[in-house]
């Protein structure tokens, strides 16, 4: 059995890629959290075991999503894009599109 260090090292170790999203919640809303598996995440969020603030603020839309190669390259980005304001966050995902 693995310590709780080890396993807090193989999150940052991992070879799963790790994805930074965006959704747009019912109340317009935008949300950014990390996932290795978007699918999932946003189905959950749907489902109403998202995070605390999207639980009350369903149906979610995913507005875009961006794949790291770690979960310490996503968490850091998270934490970039939460820091953003609205309209940079808008400039981001319509860039893409």
């Amino acid at each position: 059995m693995m310590s709780d260090s080890e396993e807090v090292t193989n999150i940052f170790m991992t070879s799963t890629p790790y994805y930074v999203y965006i959704i747009e919640c019912s109340d317009g809303s935008y949300y950014t959290g990390i996932t290795n598996n978007i699918d999932n995440r946003i189905d959950r969020h749907n489902a109403g075991k998202g995070s605390r603030y999207t639980r009350c603020r369903i149906p979610v839309k995913l507005l875009y999503k961006e794949k790291h190669n770690s979960y310490k390259l996503a968490f850091r980005r998270e934490m970039e894009i939460k820091g953003w304001r609205r309209e940079k966050k808008e400039r981001l995902f319509k860039s893409k599109k």
